[in-house]
């Protein structure tokens, strides 16, 4: 007989929960939805509000301002009681789609706080949920999932925002109000009962950023997501006006991003959950890495549409698959404070993004300079990963609480 392995499971531990996931799934999806409502419809949704364009942008624009701000203290109220934050979550996001009906730009802003204020309750819940209603064989598969409808969600909003339209602005609130309430509604009934892996964790211990912060893996995880992340974000954002020297137009640019993005749905829904069954995590983050050297210097050497389509579909399928896997590891830490440290590695995430997006503006005359830029910072990231420490899924600290019927 051999010892049970990290991912390995006992036959008697209870089932998996999917309608959880499926639930959590919708709602984080309906995040995503809102908070770009009115990203691909900026002009004529400027008109209709009768404000200026730099006015819509600030309805997208107070999502991560919030986020930095709400991050940590979400990750601690979702660590003394999940669910129940987890559930006020949802229920804000399904408020907030709501207020933004009566049509008016106040409204419009109303609505966008209030969804703003639910994000960080619903992303930093994505590991504590699957530690407590997946069992320890599917929680790779369910992050991955999880952190898949995010950008399933973004995809949702540049769909509905083309099909609709600002002409029909009423109907695209409406259709979007109403998603987001059927999610919330599905969420609340799977929430209903605890998880069966669900963690005890007692009282509410002080200092979880410190003591997380002290442990080296932690600190190494934060790093990898910053750099991965930060080099995704500053592409997305600063894609269009790098290759618009080359003659890409913005129209084709924004079919060049989309194409990322589906592509980095797809890998984050597939990669992540077959990495942790083979113990390939390393591997898989490395090609990552690899592949995004590799298309950063294609479209420095040669940019254009039909090299930008494959340096950038490649990039999408493996970089954002990076995430869930690395959240998948934290989750393996397994004690309460899974919320907390999500929390960090989604603010690890933003802030990444904005020092490399800002890092990049400052070379928007000199593409070919911004995208070895991008290749060096995605290679700073290559000494984090020595020792193929994300496949031991071994922390420095121990475990200090245990799941119900799952043992580690």
């Amino acid at each position: 007989m051999t010892a049970p392995g990290p991912d390995s499971e006992v036959p008697a531990d209870p089932a998996t929960r999917w309608g959880a996931l499926a639930g959590y799934g919708a709602v984080a999806a309906c995040t995503q939805l809102l908070w770009l409502t009115y990203a691909p419809i900026t002009t004529d949704s400027a008109r209709h509000y009768g404000v200026s364009e730099g006015a819509i942008g600030t309805l997208a624009n107070v999502f991560p301002l919030l986020y930095v701000v709400l991050a940590v203290p979400a990750g601690k109220l979702l660590d003394r009681s999940p669910r129940t934050w987890l559930g006020v979550g949802a229920v804000l996001t399904a408020v907030g789609g709501l207020v933004r009906l009566p049509g008016g730009f106040g409204a419009a802003v109303a609505g966008q706080l209030v969804v703003a204020v639910a994000q960080p309750l619903v992303l930093n819940a994505v590991m504590s949920l699957a530690g407590g209603y997946l069992a320890r064989r599917h929680r790779a598969t369910g992050i991955a999932l999880g952190s898949a409808s995010l950008f399933v969600g973004m995809i949702g909003a540049f769909v509905l925002g083309a099909a609709i339209g600002a002409r029909n602005m009423t109907t695209l609130l409406i259709v979007q109000a109403a998603l987001a309430v059927a999610a919330a509604a599905a969420l609340l009934v799977a929430l209903r009962r605890p998880g069966p892996y669900a963690v005890d964790v007692g009282a509410p211990r002080a200092r979880a950023v410190r003591r997380l912060w002290a442990d080296v893996r932690v600190r190494r995880l934060v790093g990898l997501v910053a750099v991965g992340f930060g080099v995704f974000i500053a592409l997305t954002t600063w894609l269009q006006a790098l290759l618009e020297p080359a003659g890409v137009s913005a129209d084709a640019a924004g079919v060049l991003l989309l194409g990322m993005v589906a592509a980095g749905t797809a890998g984050s829904a597939l990669l992540p959950g077959w990495a942790a069954r083979r113990g390939r995590r390393t591997a898989v983050i490395l090609l990552s890495v690899a592949v995004t050297i590799a298309g950063c210097g294609l479209l420095a050497a040669a940019p254009g549409v039909a090299t930008a389509a494959v340096a950038v579909g490649f990039i999408g399928l493996l970089l954002l698959a990076d995430l869930p896997i690395l959240l998948e590891v934290a989750e393996s830490r397994a004690d309460a404070d899974s919320a907390t440290l999500a929390a960090l590695i989604w603010l690890a995430g933003n802030g990444g993004g904005i020092v490399v997006s800002l890092a990049v503006q400052g070379l928007l005359g000199h593409p070919a300079a911004a995208f070895v830029l991008l290749c060096a910072v995605i290679a700073s990231g290559l000494p984090l990963l020595r020792g193929r420490w994300l496949d031991t899924l071994r922390w420095s600290d121990p475990v200090s609480v245990s799941r119900t019927g799952d043992p580690s």
